[in-house]
C-alpha cells in the first residue's frame, strides 16, 4: 500500500463531502433524517432537502430546539443528523446536547460546519476554536474532525452505523484532497501517514495537509518525522500515541483550535500519565481570531507547515538526553 500523498490540483471542502454523504445515506436508509437551523445552504444539508424533503426539518434560527427535535426523533427510532455552524451548535446548544442527547445516550449525530478560523471573513464571533474542548469534556461523547473530503464521507457513513451521540466538525474552505490507497476510517483509530523516529506530529482537520508538507520540509533538514492523522479526538487512539512517544521521544500536535482543551491537551493528558515526553502544541494560542481570508489567517496565526517545522525542532531540542 502506498503512503498517502497530497493532491496538487484536487481541492474540495469537507462540508461538501457531508452533503454528498447524506444523500447517499438517504438513498439506502429510510431511518436517516436531517435537521438544520436555517443554514442548509452553508452546511450543505440542502442537498438532502432537495432529494428527500419529507425527511428534512428546518427549525429556524433556534439551535436549542434543533438539538431537542433531534433527540425526539432519535427516541422515535430515527437516526437524526443535526447541523448548524460550529459556534452555535457546540456553544448555544451545549446544555441541551449534554442533558437531552449525551446523558441519555441517544443516537444523535451533530455535524457542525464552519469550524475554526478558516471561516475567514465571518470574523472572531463565528470562528469556533473551542468546540473540541467543550464537546470532548462531556462524558461518553465522541468527537471527530476529518482531514479532507474523502475521509469526511467515510466519517459520515461510519457514524451513521455507530449507535451513540457524535460531534463532527467540517470546514468551509476547499482544501487539498489526500490521495490514499485502501484507507478505511475507524472511530478511535489514528491513520499513520508517515514513519520517522526523530519526532511525531499528530494533526487533524485542515492541519493534516500542513503537517504533511512539514514532514517533507523536515526531511530536507535531515529530520525524520512520523505523522498521525488523529481524526478522532475522543476516544483517542491511546495505543498509537504511546507507541510513537516511546519511539520518537517528542510530540507536536497540530489543530485549528485553541491550544487549551483540544487535541494537544488530550494528547498531553494521556502522556503525562502514561509516558511523559515533550509535547509542543501548534494551534490558536489562547486568542480569538480575526476577520480575513482563511489562507491569510492560517499565516497570521502560525498554522502553516513552516510553523510546524519550527515547533518540531523545539520539541526535538527538549527530548531527554
Amino acid at each position: 500500500m502506498g503512503a498517502p500523498s497530497q493532491s496538487t490540483a484536487d481541492k474540495k471542502a469537507t462540508r461538501d463531502a457531508y452533503g454528498e454523504a447524506l444523500v447517499e445515506l438517504g438513498a439506502s436508509r429510510q431511518d436517516i433524517v436531517v435537521l438544520d437551523a436555517d443554514l442548509s445552504g452553508s452546511t450543505k444539508t440542502a442537498d438532502f432537502k432537495k432529494k428527500y424533503p419529507e425527511r428534512f426539518f428546518n427549525v429556524g434560527v433556534a439551535e436549542q430546539n434543533l438539538v431537542g427535535h433531534a433527540a425526539g426523533l432519535a427516541l422515535s427510532g430515527f437516526v437524526p443528523f443535526a447541523s448548524s455552524f460550529a459556534m452555535f451548535l457546540s456553544g448555544r446548544a451545549w446544555e441541551v446536547v449534554r442533558n437531552s442527547v449525551v446523558y441519555p445516550k441517544l443516537n444523535v449525530k451533530l455535524v457542525a460546519s464552519h469550524g475554526g478560523i478558516t471561516v475567514g471573513e465571518d470574523g472572531a464571533s463565528h470562528q469556533c476554536i473551542e468546540d473540541f474542548a467543550i464537546m470532548r469534556v462531556i462524558p461518553e461523547m465522541t468527537v471527530i474532525c476529518p482531514s479532507d473530503f474523502n475521509e469526511t464521507k467515510q466519517v459520515i457513513h461510519a457514524i451513521a452505523d455507530y449507535n451513540g451521540p457524535v460531534y463532527v466538525r467540517v470546514g468551509r474552505p476547499a482544501i487539498p484532497v489526500i490521495e490514499r490507497e485502501n484507507y478505511k476510517f475507524q472511530i478511535g483509530k489514528a491513520e499513520v501517514i508517515s514513519e520517522g523516529k526523530d519526532v511525531c506530529i499528530i494533526a487533524n482537520g485542515v492541519m493534516v495537509n500542513e503537517a504533511m508538507t512539514a514532514v517533507g520540509l523536515l526531511k530536507e533538514k535531515g529530520i525524520h518525522a512520523s505523522l498521525l492523522n488523529m481524526a478522532t479526538i475522543k476516544p483517542l487512539d491511546k495505543d498509537a500515541i504511546i507507541a510513537k512517544a516511546k519511539e520518537c521521544g517528542a510530540i507536536v500536535t497540530c489543530e485549528e483550535h485553541n491550544v487549551v482543551g483540544g487535541l494537544g491537551s488530550a494528547v498531553s493528558e494521556l502522556l503525562s500519565e502514561e509516558y511523559p515526553v515533550p509535547v509542543i502544541k501548534v494551534g490558536m494560542k489562547d486568542t480569538f481570531g480575526k476577520s480575513g481570508t482563511w489562507s491569510g489567517l492560517l499565516d497570521y496565526f502560525g498554522l502553516r507547515a513552516k510553523d510546524v517545522v519550527s515547533h518540531a525542532e523545539i520539541a526535538i531540542s527538549k527530548k531527554k538526553k
